[in-house]
């Protein structure tokens, strides 16, 4: 949502990194250079003067005159701006859960904007974090929509009320919270009836079920996509009930996200949630401080990171990391790291969140590598024997044919498929060497936080016959990742060396 003004923003900053210091001159091109930026990505133009007012003061005091890079204090004031701006700093804004249960949650907004999706999805939220949940729909106009509801809650683990024909809202909101108190259940979701405008028979609808359930919690959830007319949406709907907190859908779609850097300073409630996919479990918690750095190009490896943590199956990752331990690489192996990646968002839903990516996006879209040469490699392995995926060594030329014209690609692909994973057996087959501390040094050297070994790091990688990347690759490397907006990528909850606390699986 936020790749055309990351472009923006990245071209700009780049055009200062050549220069010893700036002055006022250079501060109030670089202030119009971003007010156009964030123009154009649909913020408001309330918000737009308040930022650039307080960026332009920031940026000509004495701490950036006097700066040896004073580019990277822009950058860092413009980050500082933009989390003030989405809510500012300290924790992401939680749901707040009463102490005596149930906690009812209400969810409002437009018809089309997504809110029988998200009550599914923030039930999956819920049911996760060990809470008994119960999804009522109070929607009797739209057809199927309390059945969609009550198949959402059974993907979720949670219940659904059952549904009553003929009902009206109100007695429906009655029942749902009479059946939440005996059941015993923690959290009551209500999803309400949106209309294609705001009208007065909902606002008053949706008045009269906030006053029977008196919600802990009432979400406006909104599509990002219609940019300010969000914003709009949200003034009317606060204006007429208590709303706590935002949940903006559809933010992996190419809006221009101004509606998301919009919302906070014009309505002053929080943005809690971000649906990010289609999917069930497509709903993130919304951080300002994480939001910012994706926009500056820093990526978001706190998020990839709790992808990984959702989606890895521990038992399959030790019992993988101990063969590759051992040197062992096969094809069903590289189809189980090819399909762990689809579910943690594919290549572009991966990469989005490195820091540093956004600059070389024109390179990764020439370089063809996308989730479509993914699904065609998995395609190739699923078109392989059991045996020929255990030993591609006996891919003979007529294998090689009956596989190509199975996955309906080239044999070429085929062979490039079979080369990158002779590749990747030799690397890991290199790093297994002496009880497996080559993978050790790794870990170190990349999960550490000090400088690189890159003498150490050659050495392993091009052990296996020369594969690997020389001396001088690796220092380029090296000093690309170091040049990254942020420094080298830290990651979270890794005990410092790139592994789950006192999980060391290259033991033989």
């Amino acid at each position: 949502m936020f790749d055309a003004l990351t472009d923006r923003l990245s071209s700009v900053f780049d055009r200062l990194g050549g220069r010893g210091v700036l002055s006022e001159k250079d501060v109030a091109e670089v202030m119009r250079e971003i007010r156009v930026a964030l123009l154009e990505a649909d913020v408001a133009l309330p918000v737009v003067r308040d930022f650039i007012a307080k960026a332009t003061e920031a940026a000509t005091g004495e701490a950036v005159i006097r700066s040896v890079r004073p580019a990277d204090q822009v950058v860092k004031i413009t980050y500082d701006g933009l989390v003030d701006m989405l809510g500012g700093e300290g924790e992401p804004q939680g749901l707040n859960l009463s102490l005596n249960p149930p906690t009812v949650i209400l969810m409002a907004g437009l018809q089309g904007s997504g809110k029988t999706t998200t009550a599914g999805k923030l039930a999956l939220r819920l049911v996760r974090e060990r809470k008994k949940v119960l999804l009522a729909s109070l929607d009797t106009r739209r057809p199927a929509a309390m059945e969609q509801l009550a198949m959402l809650a059974e993907q979720a683990g949670a219940q659904s009320l059952p549904i009553v024909a003929g009902q009206a809202a109100p007695d429906i909101a009655r029942r749902a919270l009479q059946s939440a108190k005996l059941q015993g259940f923690d959290i009551l979701i209500l999803d309400t009836a949106g209309r294609t405008t705001i009208d007065e028979a909902m606002m008053a609808e949706a008045s009269e079920i906030a006053r029977i359930s008196s919600p802990s919690e009432t979400l406006l959830v909104a599509d990002a996509l219609t940019g300010q007319d969000a914003v709009r949406t949200a003034k009317a709907f606060h204006e007429r009930l208590p709303l706590t907190g935002l949940v903006l859908t559809r933010a992996d779609g190419d809006g221009r996200g101004g509606a998301a850097l919009s919302m906070r300073a014009v309505t002053g409630l929080p943005i809690k949630f971000l649906g990010v996919s289609e999917k069930i479990d497509g709903l993130d918690a919304f951080d300002a401080q994480r939001i910012a750095g994706r926009i500056l190009g820093r990526g978001d490896v706190v998020a990839l990171v709790e992808k990984a943590a959702q989606e890895l199956d521990m038992a399959k990752a030790e019992a993988t990391a101990r063969k590759l331990a051992k040197g062992q690489f096969d094809l069903d192996m590289m189809a189980d790291q090819l399909s762990q990646m689809k579910r943690m968002g594919g290549m572009e839903g991966m990469m989005g969140l490195l820091p540093g990516v956004q600059k070389m996006k024109k390179q990764i879209a020439e370089s063809g590598l996308n989730d479509k040469m993914f699904d065609r490699q998995m395609a190739i392995i699923s078109s392989m024997t059991k045996q020929e995926r255990k030993k591609p060594d006996i891919l003979a030329a007529s294998r090689k044919r009956r596989v190509a014209a199975g996955s309906g690609v080239d044999v070429a692909e085929v062979n490039r498929l079979l080369k990158q994973h002779r590749q990747m057996a030799d690397t890991f087959k290199a790093l297994s060497k002496n009880g497996g501390k080559g993978f050790g040094q790794m870990a170190k050297m990349l999960g550490g936080g000090g400088d690189m070994d890159m003498g150490a790091l050659a050495k392993m990688a091009g052990g296996a016959g020369g594969q690997g990347p020389t001396p001088e690759q690796l220092e380029e490397m090296a000093a690309k990742l170091k040049n990254m907006p942020g420094g080298m990528p830290k990651l979270p909850g890794l005990g410092g060396g790139g592994l789950p606390p006192g999980f060391n699986p290259f033991k033989k």
